[in-house]
């Protein structure tokens, strides 16, 4: 467990003020300041830089950050574990990225259930940076996600890799013909909202091509995946998807895979954990187990 001065260090990151952080904790902020004192002293080292009214970490202090948050949040899930093990259930609380949570992991939880019925979960679902606020926070075990990020500060595993792909209505123009990628721009873009996983991937994947969001005469963005399938499917424009959560739909007849010359993409799912997590192992079962019960 970490000592309280170490919580007051993981405040005053999170907050960005001595000010801020004092009101977080509800102490004062000599207080803080005399922490951070403390810290630096028993560590040898200055952690925290001051110009401007501008707080940045060091080297050191990006180290002690990572250590720190590690140790926290591993020091919230021991305290579940031990009660998980009173009733001799496996419990973990993970978070996935809207295209994971929607139209991958329910298959595979209804596996895992049906073969396992005394296991407990809590899955959330939000983007990315949510996710990874709340991983770092200790409030989940795990992610998976489909979205870009920072792998050098997190413990990452490969899950799947996935077509990611473009579709339109089956009685568009651009259905059941190959077709060049400059004849898409001229269709009505239908996507995500920024800081969604396949927003990021999206953009990526245009600028790979040297197209932008854009390049395209018309656009709207949709919070909704459900949404963007009923409005491409009733011929209201097109949108790029991973090919997992309009499986159904393609199946079905109501959305066209859009074969456009050139190209194929392929995009990582990610098992994620915080770096050094005392409980790795035990995660790394759970994705065993979530991995074998993939369809």
């Amino acid at each position: 467990m970490l000592d309280f001065r170490h919580e007051t260090f993981l405040a005053l990151c999170a907050a960005g003020s001595y000010t801020k952080a004092a009101d977080l904790l509800h102490i004062t902020q000599p207080a803080v300041s005399q922490h951070i004192k403390y810290l630096e002293e028993f560590y040898g080292c200055k952690l925290i830089n001051t110009t401007n009214r501008k707080l940045t970490l060091t080297r050191q202090g990006e180290l002690l950050k990572e250590f720190a948050t590690t140790v926290s949040s591993d020091s919230k899930h021991l305290r579940e574990n031990i009660r998980s093990h009173q009733t001799e259930t496996a419990l973990f609380s993970f978070g996935a990225t809207l295209s994971v949570g929607e139209y991958v992991m329910p298959e595979i939880l209804s596996r895992l259930l049906t073969a396992y019925p005394d296991i407990k979960f809590h899955m959330s679902v939000a983007n990315t940076r949510i996710l990874l606020e709340r991983l770092n926070n200790g409030e989940l075990d795990f992610l998976v996600v489909e979205g870009l990020f920072d792998k050098s500060k997190y413990d990452a595993t490969l899950f799947s890799l996935e077509n990611f792909i473009p579709v339109c209505s089956p009685e568009s123009a651009l259905a059941n013909k190959e077709v060049d990628f400059s004849e898409i721009t001229s269709s009505r873009l239908i996507l995500r909202e920024r800081g969604s996983g396949t927003r990021e991937i999206f953009e990526n994947i245009l600028q790979k091509h040297n197209y932008s969001i854009h390049s395209f005469e018309k656009m709207i963005e949709i919070g909704n995946m459900a949404a963007i399938k009923k409005m491409v499917s009733g011929g209201l424009g097109i949108t790029f998807l991973f090919e997992a959560a309009a499986k159904k739909e393609i199946e079905d007849g109501s959305l066209s895979v859009i074969n456009i010359a050139g190209f194929s993409e392929r995009r990582e799912f990610n098992f994620v954990l915080l770096n050094n997590s005392f409980f790795r192992e035990r995660y790394m079962n759970i994705f065993d187990l979530l991995k074998q019960h993939s369809p």
